[in-house]
């Protein structure tokens, strides 16, 4: 049940067979030559739309703004601030909560440190403050089974690479622009450099050339399945 197509008269009686809101967070941000910047806020809204076919559940418009550190310098990466996440976060919530529904979850395609951490952060004030509420804030990442992993060939694939150039070519395919190159970025942490762009010039972290829609549609099965199985856990609660 997508929030944006419906009526308030619809909204209120929708109410009455579920009162849990997923939120999907993304980003615009630098995915290698090859993938668009809305990649991360492309995958986790396909998701959460196919787990609304499954479950029934409300889905909110997608964020499509995220805390971007790494990528803070390239070309295309437009980033918010934590503390701006936050509140957008503590807003959207305690507003939810007012118009009736009880359970969030608060869910990221971007996988950033800073960016997830910002949303926990929220959800755990949410629960100190308000009696009644249940808060799951997460990337999709961290709740997939190990066969997610399984289905790359790249050993330790991670942005623009094998998997998520995978569910573009599923999902959008017109939108992939050929393959960007191989790249393992080699930032020198724990040192907090400025000039990130120099440490990784592509954007990319795994190998992009062994991608194929298949892969995505694959992945993005065990998405939906993770997801869903986790509306149906914090209702249960």
């Amino acid at each position: 049940m997508l929030l944006q197509d419906m009526t308030m008269k619809e909204f209120k009686g929708y109410l009455r067979r579920t009162k849990t809101l997923i939120v999907p967070y993304g980003s615009i941000e630098a995915h290698g030559v090859h993938l668009p910047l809305a990649t991360d806020t492309m995958i986790i809204w396909e998701v959460v739309r196919r787990v609304a076919k499954r479950v029934r559940v409300f889905v909110a418009p997608p964020i499509y703004y995220g805390v971007c550190t790494s990528t803070g310098n390239h070309p295309g990466t437009i980033g918010i601030t934590p503390e701006t996440l936050r509140r957008l976060t503590m807003d959207i919530v305690r507003d939810g909560f007012r118009k009736g529904l009880r359970n969030f979850i608060l869910v990221s395609g971007h996988g950033g440190g800073l960016h997830t951490y910002a949303i926990k952060e929220a959800g755990e004030r949410l629960v100190e403050e308000i009696d009644g509420i249940q808060v799951a804030s997460l990337a999709i990442y961290e709740i997939l089974p190990g066969k997610a992993r399984d289905i790359a060939e790249t050993e330790n694939d991670s942005h623009a690479g094998e998997l998520e150039t995978s569910c573009i070519l599923h999902i959008e395919p017109g939108l992939v622009k050929g393959r960007a190159k191989e790249e393992y970025p080699a930032l020198p942490k724990p040192i907090i450099v400025r000039d990130k762009e120099r440490y990784w010039k592509g954007a990319v972290w795994g190998n992009p050339e062994k991608a194929d829609p298949g892969k995505g549609a694959e992945l993005l099965d065990i998405m939906v399945d993770s997801l869903a199985g986790l509306v149906r856990k914090i209702e249960g609660l």
